[in-house]
């Protein structure tokens, strides 16, 4: 207990004028306080940036059976609303380049709880299951679900006006944010301040491959992605972020996105 008062004294060196008193009491107080902070940083250095609320977003990619791709857009477009009804979708999009024959696609929850309501909503639906769902199954020949987290530092930003989306994905090294966060910040914000391309978010995988990150760029046009791809790889600043920040990736991949007609990210 001295030892403690003591160091709190020295730590807390005053002008002769003002007196403190250190009783037992307020050293007691100190000491909780000294340990949640402790402990707090300890979380942060052990996983990085926390997410604060509970909100995620699902990422869905399904891939369509090349014989029914138009048949199945076709269908989604005529019947989304019944989808969205229950939910909020962030946009929906038909893969360009990068893949074929899919379609991805980003609903916000606010909680788990949520999600699981609106599944079981959907699931007595009569309207969703035999109008949408029992005819799109068949057209479909793999689903996947992702769900995500935006990073911190990061909110959606939609664009003014439409344009085309470039999803692209990077599979980080394991050991989390706390291991590669602040590399990977400084790649992705050094682009987006520069101008290069608008940045509408950055999810963080919870659920499905750990360790996964995915930034979704908006741009008028493809041409125009191209153009602005090669001005950034002359600048000095954009090379010296990737270069740090490629020491903690293991692969990555893109792909561009055209928005649906109902999408409301266009």
């Amino acid at each position: 207990m001295f030892s403690v008062r003591n160091a709190i004294r020295k730590a807390f060196t005053l002008p002769d004028k003002i007196k403190l008193k250190i009783t037992p009491k307020v050293c007691g107080v100190l000491r909780t306080e000294l340990i949640r902070t402790r402990e707090k940083l300890h979380a942060s250095l052990s996983t990085g940036p926390q997410q604060q609320n509970g909100t995620f977003y699902e990422l869905r990619t399904y891939c369509i059976k090349p014989e029914h791709n138009s048949a199945f857009l076709k269908l989604t477009n005529e019947k989304i609303q019944l989808r969205t009804a229950h939910s909020e979708l962030l946009g929906y999009w038909s893969v360009e380049y990068g893949g074929l024959n899919e379609v991805f696609h980003i609903w916000k929850y606010e909680s788990y709880a949520q999600r699981a309501a609106v599944r079981a909503a959907l699931a007595q639906d009569p309207e969703w299951q035999n109008q949408y769902i029992s005819k799109a199954l068949p057209l479909l020949s793999s689903q996947d679900s992702e769900v995500t987290y935006l990073v911190p530092w990061c909110e959606i930003d939609k664009p003014s006006k439409e344009g085309v989306y470039e999803l692209v994905t990077f599979q980080m090294k394991p050991g989390g944010p706390a291991v590669w966060g602040k590399a990977f910040r400084a790649a992705v914000s050094t682009h987006a301040k520069a101008g290069y391309a608008h940045l509408v978010g950055v999810f963080h995988s919870e659920f499905g491959l750990l360790n996964r990150v995915h930034a979704l760029w908006w741009y008028e046009d493809a041409d125009r992605r191209a153009a602005t791809r090669r001005v950034a790889h002359q600048d000095a600043r954009v090379v010296a972020a990737v270069r740090e920040s490629v020491s903690y990736l293991d692969s990555q991949r893109n792909k561009l996105l055209i928005p649906m007609a109902f999408s409301p990210l266009k």
